[in-house]
């Protein structure tokens, strides 16, 4: 069973799957737009949920949520499905693939064997696409890889019921069905809206309050929790922003994208320069990590340095909710 299916490269796995499983059903749907339609730019706090020991901090919409709106909103029909049990999952996987159906996986990345080891550790919401079987062994095509690679059964089964936090528990994805056209417009606008709401919503642990209250913790962890467990926490941080498949700057780069691919279809002048000032603000998330960085490596020469750190975040957050009511208002 190999299902004739393009591989394409990305910088987040779940835009890739999507736009990947669009493009084998013949819709050129780029990344950025993917993302942009799916609201897939957050920034959220979760202090109850701990990953690799620290909270979690997500700079993005929870797993399979970026596929499951960008569908709605354009028409597609989806079927998602979870197992409890392993052989049910692989049999349903089989089906698929024997029906020449591609089929997107909610995976664990600890046991991906393909994964350098410093990208191996316990994160549960990875996606890939299975595009078929030969010599007991799935075809596997990751879209953060640049070439396809395969997994054993017994492999594959591993990442599919890792444990912890979003335990994927099998969870398959699939397109069904597709209307004549994709609609963009519409669901730009609807894409754009539902970010805007998130980023600015009154809740002090999500969007431009979220960054606010991180930046309050950084000042508090190395009284309230020690120097090595406030460098694992500033390195958590750190660890979501850029290595976690983000296109780096938290999405942001890859939302500066959407926005300018969106003013050209739209023809709509400000989402372009907001594009712009969108990839500025990539740049100082940027910035913050490499201070961040040096600080939780022990190679920072400042003093004060997590306050300072923690001064980069205000001005971030302080810019960002300037720049979601301007996006606001240009849709």
């Amino acid at each position: 069973m190999e299902i004739n299916f393009a591989h394409h490269q990305s910088a987040h796995c779940e835009n890739g799957v999507v736009s990947n499983l669009m493009k084998h059903n013949g819709f050129s749907v780029s990344e950025p737009m993917v993302f942009g339609i799916g609201s897939g730019l957050l920034f959220c706090y979760i202090p109850l949920l701990k990953v690799n020991h620290a909270p979690v901090i997500t700079y993005r919409a929870l797993p399979g949520h970026i596929f499951k709106k960008f569908a709605k909103r354009t028409g597609v029909k989806m079927k998602r499905e979870k197992f409890s049990n392993p052989k049910e999952a692989k049999a349903r996987l089989d089906e698929n693939l024997e029906k020449n159906n591609p089929v997107g996986l909610q995976v664990g990345v600890y046991n991906l064997l393909y994964f350098p080891d410093e990208y191996r550790f316990h994160f549960n919401a990875h996606n890939m696409v299975v595009y078929g079987k030969k010599d007991n062994r799935y075809l596997i095509s990751d879209p953060v890889m640049e070439d396809v690679t395969s997994l054993s059964e017994k492999e594959l089964e591993k990442v599919r019921f890792a444990k912890g936090a979003f335990a994927p528990k099998g969870h398959m994805y699939y397109p069904i069905a597709f209307p004549e056209k994709l609609e963009f417009e519409k669901a730009i606008v609807q894409g754009i809206k539902d970010t805007c709401k998130a980023m600015l919503a009154p809740v002090s642990f999500v969007g431009v309050k979220g960054i606010h209250k991180i930046a309050g913790l950084i000042r508090k962890w190395p009284k309230q929790k020690g120097i090595k467990t406030a460098n694992h926490y500033l390195g958590q941080v750190v660890r979501m922003q850029e290595e976690i498949g983000t296109g780096g700057g938290g999405f942001r780069y890859i939302y500066a994208a959407f926005l300018q691919e969106s003013g050209k279809l739209l023809e709509n002048k400000k989402l372009i320069e907001l594009s712009k000032e969108m990839t500025e603000i990539g740049d100082l998330w940027r910035d913050f990590a490499l201070e961040a960085s040096r600080i939780y490596k022990n190679r920072s020469a400042q003093t004060d340095s997590y306050n300072k750190v923690a001064d980069q975040l205000d001005h971030i957050a302080d810019l960002e909710k300037v720049f979601f009511k301007k996006l606001k208002k240009a849709i």
